[in-house]
């Protein structure tokens, strides 16, 4: 009797170990999801997307907010918070594109599981796939748009770009296409101003952009500086056209009431569905390079809301 119960308890105590030194089970149906900030609507729609294909597949999404395109020491903490939990998969909208820190932070936790580039340009060979679109396609599509408003030989028009920080993915690439795009048109960007890309970080830069360039005809500029621009320029006859880079809830609302004049659409509630389904499904090692994205369409003033699906306006997820 005596020896059955040693060995019960033997037996018991290295279930018990196994289960403080291997990954839970549950950990399979766990993915670690870490973005920038939601300071910016637009990852509010990336989150809904990830969390409602997680919610239909018996997966659980846990998020993880850096707090700004500067919080660079937090969001490599996050990946070590995220690795420790053994998730099926981690995807990330990095705050940088190219540090050595947060790429050697990434390339460890790939050791572990798949890490997923989600958004946001990542300059990483370990990523188990790429989910986003072209932001250089992006700033090509709505420039090619402004240039058919704004053909060459119409009347000049000034414009100021108000923009993300330098270190961030999608700038760089943006601010390219969209200077191509509009080549052979009648617009002059006079000036570039850069922030953080929540909604005072850019309503500060509009007012330094508006002190430094009297009178701009446009001022093109992420979601959260048009929202800014949107209310300074409430009940004003005379105000520039405002064109956003991409499309959050304040700029939709904005194009739809005819405040807005256009912006280009990248479908975010798409890009976190498929990043969630990469995480179910491992891609072909040969096609782990390949952006994986929505097309991108350019929404003009007057739009039908229906075109810009977004998410429910009480929305927020639970965060870690």
């Amino acid at each position: 009797m005596k020896i059955a119960y040693r060995r019960a308890v033997r037996i018991a105590i290295m279930c018990l170990a196994a289960l403080w030194t291997q990954p839970s089970q549950a950990a399979d149906h766990l993915v670690c999801v870490l973005v920038p900030h939601f300071k910016d609507e637009y990852w509010l729609s990336v989150a809904d997307g990830i969390e409602k294909r997680a919610a239909r597949t018996g997966l659980h999404a846990r998020f993880f907010e850096a707090g700004g395109y500067g919080a660079l020491a937090n969001q490599i903490g996050q990946i070590a918070q995220c690795s420790a939990l053994h998730p099926r998969a981690m995807l990330i909208g990095t705050v940088s594109s190219d540090d050595p820190a947060l790429l050697a932070a990434v390339a460890e936790a790939a050791r572990h599981h798949p890490v997923i580039g989600l958004v946001n340009e990542l300059h990483s060979d370990v990523l188990a796939a790429r989910i986003g679109v072209d932001w250089q396609d992006m700033g090509a599509a709505l420039g090619a748009h402004l240039r058919r408003l704004y053909p060459a030989g119409s009347a000049p028009q000034s414009a100021i770009l108000l923009s993300g920080p330098p270190e961030a993915g999608w700038v760089a690439p943006l601010e390219t296409g969209l200077r191509q795009g509009l080549q052979g048109s009648s617009i002059h960007i006079r000036a570039v101003y850069a922030a953080d890309t929540g909604t005072g970080e850019q309503l500060r830069l509009l007012e330094r952009a508006l002190a430094e360039t009297a009178e701009p005809d446009l001022i093109i500029g992420p979601a959260p500086a048009i929202e800014a621009a949107m209310a300074v320029f409430s009940g004003s006859s005379d105000r520039p056209a405002l064109v956003a880079t991409y499309i959050s809830h304040s700029v939709a609302r904005g194009l739809v009431g005819g405040k807005a004049l256009a912006a280009p659409f990248d479908d975010p509630i798409r890009q976190g569905e498929l990043a969630l389904e990469a995480a179910l499904s491992p891609t072909d090692p040969k096609d782990a390079n390949r952006l994986i994205g929505p097309a991108i369409t350019v929404i003009q003033s007057g739009a039908d809301p229906a075109l810009i699906r977004l998410s429910p306006a009480d929305y927020f997820p639970a965060l870690d």
